[in-house]
């Protein structure tokens, strides 16, 4: 007999601290025993099943055949040389005695038995197993409780995939992070981390979940820190309107490490969608600025209106006038002297986070005097350096991107005039 509490003490162990449901705990170590003695007693071909009594502490061990017909099994020649058919195409199996039954036979024993039945038939019970049995078991339950314990793991982080998830920072290695969730382990690859972040051992670090990958080594989760929507689920911790739904973030312009520009909006004419992801005295994106280490965050209001939208987008600046090229998918933007460095922003970045977040191409050109000194077209993704920008402009908009985005968000909201000096 099995020591049953030793038994059910290692199954509720495994069951706490790997998370395995108890039955399938069960069914690894059935299939143990019956591999064990399938190696020590069984014969060629046989299918052994194990069954064990978590009450009384036994097992029984059982044969199984499944009913077939010539439909399924071919036969050999009575003399065992040759098979009787020697048709390639002929895809059915050998007949073997030990794991097949002729439905003729089979009716003996049950009159309702159909092809695909299965018919079981009682083993003499064994407790003496030799040690390669016994190792043999060894490696079957292993083998299920990993199984088991792989499928535990994609079921709980299959759901949270598209989710902000947070562990321990384990080790850093070749440019790659890897981060301990506990159960699995996470990979924040090069080109997911913030530029100029640093990452410390044992630190605990949250990370956006793009993807559970499975492969023969386990399971492994990748994260990104730079993904858009690492800045959509932290709003939504943040913001209730957002979480709730009743905020949306339409669409999100991101150069991770610098600056962000997110469009919100809301059906309920009671609530201001810019105000709800700012909050009061902006906390609430002050807290998701330090989480990304300082990234400035432009919130503006999304709007249907093409043009509306696309001046909004070059927030701080303030737009003169603007034409849309609805084949070209293009806006032309005049903008006055003083405001052309600050639509264009320190390195174009002003117009070409407009550009991504609108998916408008947006050429800006100053009027009067600075007429000549335009930015050139800016395509969302594709950038092309404003080479015709003067040193003036260059230092200007190196000096006015320098105004918190906080700031300006609060003087937004409350119709305040700007300050574009650097404070």
């Amino acid at each position: 007999m099995l020591d049953i509490k030793a038994l059910k003490l290692a199954i509720e162990q495994l069951e706490t601290e790997r998370r395995i449901a108890r039955d399938k705990l069960v069914d690894a170590i059935e299939q143990s025993l019956a591999a064990a003695y399938k190696k020590e007693y069984g014969r060629k071909g046989q299918i052994v099943r194990a069954s064990i009594d978590l009450d009384m502490g036994t097992v029984t061990f059982e044969q199984i055949k499944t009913v077939v017909d010539e439909s399924l099994v071919r036969f050999e020649d009575p003399d065992g040389e040759s098979p009787t058919t020697t048709d390639p195409s002929d895809e059915r199996e050998f007949y073997n005695e030990e794991k097949h039954i002729l439905l003729d036979d089979a009716r003996i024993m049950k009159t309702d038995a159909t092809v695909g039945d299965e018919v079981v038939f009682s083993l003499e019970p064994k407790e003496d197993f030799g040690r390669i049995a016994a190792q043999t078991a060894k490696q079957v339950i292993m083998q299920r409780i990993r199984e088991a314990e792989r499928t535990s793991i994609l079921d709980e982080f299959g759901t949270k995939e598209g989710d902000i998830i947070s562990g321990h920072i384990q080790k850093v290695e070749q440019g790659q992070v890897y981060v301990d969730f506990n159960r699995a382990t996470g990979v924040i690859p090069s080109n997911e981390q913030i530029p100029g972040e640093r990452y410390t051992r044992g630190n605990r670090i949250r990370g956006y979940l793009y993807h559970v990958e499975e492969s023969p080594r386990g399971i492994t989760l990748r994260i990104s820190r730079t993904h858009p929507k690492f800045i959509e689920r932290l709003f939504a911790f943040e913001s209730p309107e957002v979480a709730s739904g009743v905020v949306e973030i339409k669409s999100i312009a991101r150069e991770a490490g610098s600056r962000s520009k997110i469009a919100v909006w809301t059906e309920d004419p009671n609530i201001d969608p810019v105000g709800s992801c700012v909050g009061q005295r902006g906390v609430r994106v002050s807290t998701v600025m330090n989480e990304l280490g300082g990234e400035k965050i432009d919130i503006i209001e999304w709007s249907p209106e093409p043009e509306e939208f696309v001046q909004k987008s070059l927030s701080p600046a303030k737009v003169l006038n603007i034409e849309l090229n609805e084949a070209e998918h293009k806006a032309t933007i005049e903008v006055t002297p003083d405001q052309l460095s600050l639509a264009i922003g320190k390195g174009g970045q002003n117009v070409r986070l407009a550009a991504k977040l609108t998916g408008w191409k947006i050429d800006i050109k100053g009027t009067e005097a600075e007429a000549s000194s335009e930015g050139e077209v800016i395509e969302g993704e594709d950038f092309v350096p404003l080479a015709s920008l003067n040193k003036t402009s260059t230092k200007k908009a190196t000096e006015e991107e320098g105004k918190s985005a906080n700031d300006v968000e609060e003087a937004e909201i409350s119709n305040e005039p700007i300050d574009n000096e650097k404070e």
